[in-house]
């Protein structure tokens, strides 16, 4: 076996200096891609979402109302702020922090959709499935067959979802984020710091009819809070199993917004829309607590991904 120390008598070469910091505002986004990502996500967001919620679909504060497109007012007032948050804010970052090679990673992620078909159907089959189980333990209730119509709307519902919500969110916090905070703390702490963010994010559309204002209680918030933690590491699983396949993390997280959507009151029209809260937290705590202890808190990450050289300033802040 070879030794790495240096001859006895001669003077070990000395390590390769680090590359020059720019300085500036170009510099400081290279050295805090992070911070500036989530800084952007909120700011971008939360301004755009004022005119919404201080609207008549909010606090009715200004005198207006965002008018209903498919049957909802958040495609014209909640959609354009998700798009001008996660999503700008990491095509800016990546951009400036990691130029081309970066670009074209994010990219390559973003459009890697050959993982396999059982990726697809098991997701499709899975999440209906697990939802509606948690949704009749909660509830002691039998679910009914949704109606024709809605199951034929089932595929066009999703590919909308995923186009809006999925397409907004989604470049943002796990193709651009995840593997920088995986990288830096590991999938679990990584994880815990992304899941408490996400949620926050959404916090100001709980004060419109996004989050069911006027009617919402303390509770509603925190749980949702509990949920983006919760389903961030089921996410996270996912996003790694798939070699890190961004459509797929899409899928998994529009295929729980959509079955809600489009069929579960048809299947369960008795039961009160809060029970959907219930039921996906639920479903999500049990499924990552079992992905934690199967994979040992890896989640799926190689160990690779974590310290070490890993691609254009992936440890910063």
């Amino acid at each position: 076996m070879m030794s790495h120390q240096a001859p006895v008598g001669t003077v070990a070469a000395p390590a390769p200096p680090e590359p020059p910091t720019r300085p500036g505002l170009r510099g400081h986004v290279r050295r805090f891609p992070l911070t500036w990502f989530f800084g952007l996500a909120f700011l971008l967001s939360w301004v755009a979402w004022t005119p919404y919620i201080l609207s008549e679909n909010g606090l009715g504060v200004l005198h207006f109302a965002f008018p209903s497109v498919l049957g909802t007012s958040q495609l014209l007032g909640v959609i354009p702020g998700a798009y001008l948050g996660p999503v700008l804010s990491a095509l800016v970052v990546t951009v400036v922090a990691d130029g081309r090679p970066g670009l074209r990673a994010w990219i390559g992620r973003m459009t890697k959709w050959r993982v396999g078909w059982s990726w697809y159907v098991g997701i499709a089959i899975a999440v209906p499935a697990v939802l509606t189980l948690t949704t009749v333990l909660l509830s002691g209730q039998r679910p009914g067959m949704p109606s024709a119509v809605l199951l034929a709307a089932y595929i066009p519902g999703l590919i909308l979802q995923i186009l809006t919500t999925g397409l907004a969110e989604e470049p943002g916090w796990r193709d651009f984020a995840m593997p920088r905070l995986q990288h830096k703390f590991g999938p679990l702490r990584g994880t815990l710091v992304l899941g408490p963010l996400w949620g926050v994010w959404h916090l100001p559309l709980f004060l419109s009819e996004w989050g069911g204002w006027p009617d919402v209680s303390w509770d509603k918030p925190v749980e949702f809070l509990a949920i983006t933690v919760a389903f961030s590491f089921v996410m996270t699983w996912v996003f790694n199993h798939t070699g890190q396949s961004l459509l797929l993390a899409m899928v998994l997280h529009t295929s729980v917004n959509n079955f809600f959507s489009v069929a579960w009151s048809d299947m369960f029209p008795s039961l009160s829309f809060r029970y959907t809260d219930h039921a996906f937290l639920v479903s999500s705590v049990v499924v990552a607590v079992v992905l934690l202890v199967a994979t040992r808190g890896r989640l799926g990450c190689p160990p690779d991904a974590v310290g070490g050289p890993a691609g254009p300033r992936w440890a910063q802040r």
